[in-house]
């Protein structure tokens, strides 16, 4: 660990939180993939629409957004009507898609995959609520969530675009999508939509950033960035905040991002 981040907890804590509040705000809305769901008023639009913006959440965050707002325009700004009723041609429009190595066919596969998830458990959040009812575990919830996205026509290539919990991948774009939906405060970015799941059950999404600072501040020892270390990180931020862990992803996030401790 770098010396110079070698605090007290009790510092630690106060520097974590006031991160927090630098960049839990509005103004982080913008520059984030959260702002492609932040279009929308609808909950099933935004969760849509959500979905498909974490799914591409890697790379230049300027690029994602570009990206992701037009994934948007190929389902006519009506992303959860488009999942619903596309007919088979509509689909075919969205072959000439392409962000990095998701194509056109990664996008009929997870338009069908979200599909399936909807009409068998009403939307996406209903999937994980009831997931989470029954184990109160978000870990065997995220691994038959993507058997069951599958469950559909797909190319094996489309796979690897959802990560598999069950191979230990840090899973970071699911966890990132879960925080948008089932975390809730007066901030004005993370929605809240799903209160069937308490913040506490949450866990880190793990990127280069959050790595890096997590590793700096001592809050994160493992090395490889699977999903035991996101297991780790996130033990170590309930220390700080036990119902609500994934609060400090903004001070973890905003500081990489901006290289605050370069």
């Amino acid at each position: 660990m770098d010396s110079s981040f070698d605090m007290p907890r009790e510092e630690l804590k106060a520097l974590l939180e006031e991160l927090h509040d630098k960049y839990n705000n509005p103004d982080f809305i913008e520059a984030d993939p959260i702002s492609v769901p932040h279009s929308f008023s609808a909950p099933l639009d935004r969760e849509v629409a959500g979905f498909l913006a974490a799914t591409i959440a890697w790379g230049n965050r300027k690029a994602i957004v570009k990206s992701a707002h037009r994934m948007m325009r190929f389902m006519d700004n009506a992303p959860s009507d488009f999942v619903l009723n596309a007919s088979d041609a509509e689909l075919e429009h969205l072959n000439s898609y392409v962000h990095r190595t998701f194509n056109g066919e990664d996008f009929k596969a997870f338009v069908r995959g979200l599909r399936h998830i909807i009409k068998g458990w009403g939307s996406v959040g209903g999937y994980f609520e009831k997931g989470y009812s029954e184990h109160h575990d978000l870990r065997p919830v995220l691994s038959s969530f993507r058997r069951n996205f599958f469950a559909v026509e797909h190319l094996t290539r489309s796979e690897k675009h959802l990560s598999s919990i069950d191979k230990g991948a840090a899973c970071k774009r699911l966890c990132m999508y879960l925080r948008w939906f089932v975390r809730h405060d007066d901030r004005g970015v993370d929605f809240g939509q799903w209160q069937g799941i308490p913040m506490s059950a949450l866990y880190m999404p793990l990127d280069v950033h959050t790595g890096r600072l997590g590793r700096s501040f001592g809050l994160l020892n493992r090395k490889q960035s699977d999903w035991k270390a996101v297991e780790e990180l996130t033990a170590s931020l309930r220390e700080f905040s036990a119902d609500d862990p994934t609060r400090y992803d903004y001070s973890l996030f905003g500081a990489g991002i901006t290289q605050l401790f370069d």
